[in-house]
């Protein structure tokens, strides 16, 4: 990225000032440009002109003036414009390293495996067979760089879940889908290197409503997680770097084909009463289902009354983010760290996929972007 005077007061090469309506009804963000020796300083540009320029592009704030709390802000580091991923661990603090040592095996490794270490604390991440090589943190997302030196990612927050078995950074694509005239989804590539064993490096989709910051994780990825295969080679890094972004931008053409068909289509009251029974079904085993029909009527006040409500009610894409914002907001505890764990990987995470899936028979046809666990591996 190019470099320039910018103010002492100032961290970036423009400053957000506002959102645009447009004669379509749409919203655009508005920057200035900061730069004093660039030849547009102080015009009023868009993000699209900022990124052609390649100059640093702003946080925007939401547009929605009431927005959700931001879960992943809890449990990490928001970046101040890293460019590099280097940079965005040493800012967030996940800087240190990890041993391999041996240790009690697990059931399914042999003998002879061996325990992932943090050399700062000494806990004990995860259990791995002798053969594993653990990727470093700060080595990890190298590959990604390409893709923020050409203004097609920012690097935007970074944190770790439990004790530092998974580090994580959240890159913001530019632009952002609108769904039904003017309720925005954002873009963003969760990128992740985990130390337990059960995956290193990794990248996947995460849709994000402005209006209610409901996480669409990766229930809503055709492809699968995609794994990395860490063999440093410049040339390697930028070829996986844009081949993730090519497949990325293909899927997010997809979600907004997606997305804008379930705001178009119609629920009646009834259809949303089976749709929440569907998900929450009864418990046959127990008598007492006060707290499966309480989860229920929760749905169905957010789907009346919950964040962004009012520009989805009536439809299945509100019935939808009914269900999304139960996840990501109420369904678990106060406790940060779990409840991220649970909104991009666990329970949240599957209540959200099976929405979805629901979603679309409820539109009449069968699901084209599928929630898949198969790896497309690069």
């Amino acid at each position: 990225m190019s470099k320039h005077n910018i103010p002492s007061d100032s961290d970036s090469d423009a400053t957000f000032i506002g959102w645009q309506r447009s004669l379509k009804d749409d919203d655009t963000p508005l920057f200035n440009i900061t730069a004093t020796d660039h030849p547009l300083y102080q015009s009023t540009v868009t993000e699209a002109t900022l990124r052609r320029l390649h100059l640093q592009v702003p946080k925007a704030t939401s547009p929605y003036h009431d927005s959700a709390p931001v879960p992943w802000h809890l449990a990490g580091i928001e970046l101040n414009h890293p460019g590099t991923a280097k940079s965005a661990i040493k800012m967030a603090g996940l800087d240190y390293t990890v041993l391999k040592k041996p240790g009690k095996a697990e059931p399914g490794l042999k003998d002879s495996a061996c325990a992932i270490v943090r050399a700062d604390t000494g806990e004990v991440l995860g259990s791995v067979k002798a053969s594993y090589e653990p990727v470093q943190n700060m080595d990890a997302f190298e590959f990604f760089d390409a893709l923020v030196a050409e203004g097609e990612a920012t690097y935007e927050t970074a944190g770790f879940l439990g004790k530092g078995e998974c580090i994580w950074i959240l890159a913001k694509l530019p632009g952002y889908m609108k769904v039904r005239g003017n309720d925005i989804v954002n873009k963003y590539l969760l990128l992740t290197n985990s130390h337990d064993g059960r995956s290193q490096v990794g990248v996947r989709l995460t849709p994000i409503r402005a209006v209610c910051n409901n996480t669409l994780t990766s229930a809503l990825q055709g492809a699968g997680d995609i794994s990395i295969r860490h063999a440093p080679n410049t040339i390697k890094y930028y070829e996986q770097a844009f081949t993730i972004l090519g497949l990325s931008n293909s899927l997010y053409e997809q979600l907004h084909v997606k997305f804008n068909g379930m705001a178009a289509r119609k629920i009646t009251q009834a259809q949303l009463r089976e749709y929440v029974q569907a998900l929450i079904p009864d418990n046959e085993e127990k008598e007492n289902k006060a707290k499966t029909e309480k989860i229920r009527q929760i749905m169905l006040h957010l789907y009346d009354s919950g964040q962004g409500a009012d520009l989805a009610r009536g439809t299945v894409w509100g019935a939808f983010n009914s269900v999304a914002e139960y996840a990501d907001h109420l369904m678990l505890g106060e406790n940060p760290t779990t409840r991220l764990n649970s909104i991009w990987f666990g329970h949240a995470e599957k209540l959200k996929s099976k929405a979805f899936l629901l979603a679309e028979k409820l539109m009449g046809y069968e699901p084209v972007i599928r929630a898949s666990n198969k790896a497309v591996v690069f």
